[in-house]
């Protein structure tokens, strides 16, 4: 592993130099890896595994993901089976299903874990929330986790352009001796930028607390602020748009993934800049606490319970439906699809 110093902290994380794709082949070259669900994940860990010459197979029922398997080139009877085919059939089980599809299909899943057998997951949760979730792995089996840091959509979408997306791994279980090895080959196999090792706790805390916090649910809620306050006081939608979020998606942050926030600072003019060193702290105080909040939501596994609940409904596709529709028909976003669709590339 390579020694890395994030911010004055060292830590050791693998790197495609130091454990290259041609090693990651040769560590699972007997092994069948099952991807079971093509749903958020499923579709760009496999493909991606595909590509990078790995033997793999999905596992999926019939209906419109099915299809869109057989249209990724995932041919039936060959390397596209129904769900316990290709449990039966894998030796690497990708459990890429949602969290609550988890929880249903879990005891299919269990059967199919015969010793010798690797469990795969992308997502901590499952394991760690084992008493409201039942999913308790045999012990004879290895347990690992590659939880990339982005969208299944983004991972593939930078895998073809050649690039990767960075992602954490983790031991639960070690029967083999080898899951380590296994995991860190998985993690290049779908084609991570670099790997961190950290733990199924620590991954399911710090991944709910960004997808509600600055990976989603915050940054809607400081959007929809600025726009209200902006068209409040007179702007047009297509103004309060662009200096909310056009320009923070189209301009700035591209410069803050390039080379950090204060390269970004140093590319504005001095009264942008001033500007942000005077505002970022007010901001950091007021929402620290909701942060705060949230945090201890997730640890108290408040969190946990209410995603079990809520999305074990039978009507939840048509409730998330609704709540979906709140944000695409909300003036903000409907000004958003007028800006996007007069963009240069799209005239």
């Amino acid at each position: 592993m390579a020694t890395i110093n994030f911010g004055g902290v060292e830590e050791q994380v693998v790197t495609r130099e130091e454990f290259p794709l041609e090693k990651a082949r040769e560590v699972l070259a007997n092994e069948v890896i099952a991807v079971i669900g093509y749903g958020v994940q499923g579709p760009g860990q496999s493909l991606n595994m595909r590509d990078n010459g790995f033997n793999v197979i999905v596992g999926q029922r019939k209906g419109k993901t099915y299809d869109k398997a057989v249209a990724d080139g995932w041919v039936p009877g060959e390397t596209l089976f129904e769900i316990e085919e290709a449990l039966e059939k894998g030796t690497i089980i990708c459990f890429l299903l949602s969290d609550a599809a988890q929880i249903e299909l879990w005891p299919t899943v269990k059967a199919a874990l015969k010793p010798g057998k690797s469990l795969y997951f992308s997502h901590g949760f499952g394991v760690t929330y084992k008493e409201k979730t039942g999913i308790v792995p045999p012990a004879d089996v290895d347990v690992f986790l590659v939880a990339p840091k982005g969208s299944g959509t983004s991972l593939r979408r930078l895998f073809v352009e050649g690039k990767g997306l960075n992602s954490s791994f983790a031991i639960y279980q070690d029967a083999s001796g080898n899951a380590r090895t296994k995991a860190i080959a998985m993690g290049i196999g779908v084609g991570s930028g670099y790997l961190f090792e950290t733990d199924f706790y620590k991954e399911v805390t710090s991944d709910l607390t960004g997808e509600r916090g600055t990976l989603m649910g915050a940054i809607q809620g400081i959007f929809a602020a600025q726009y209200e306050v902006l068209r409040a006081n007179g702007h047009s939608p297509s103004e309060a748009f662009n200096e909310t979020v056009e320009e923070l998606t189209q301009s700035l942050m591209p410069l803050v993934a390039e080379n950090g926030m204060d390269w970004m600072y140093a590319n504005c003019s001095t009264t942008a800049q001033r500007g942000a060193l005077d505002w970022w702290k007010p901001f950091r105080d007021a929402t620290k606490p909701v942060f705060e909040q949230l945090y201890n939501s997730v640890k108290s596994q408040e969190q946990a319970e209410i995603s079990i609940t809520r999305n074990s409904q039978p009507d939840y596709r048509e409730k998330l439906e609704v709540e979906l529709s709140e944000l695409r028909e909300s003036e903000m976003w409907q000004a958003g699809a007028a800006v996007r669709s007069l963009r240069p590339e799209r005239t």
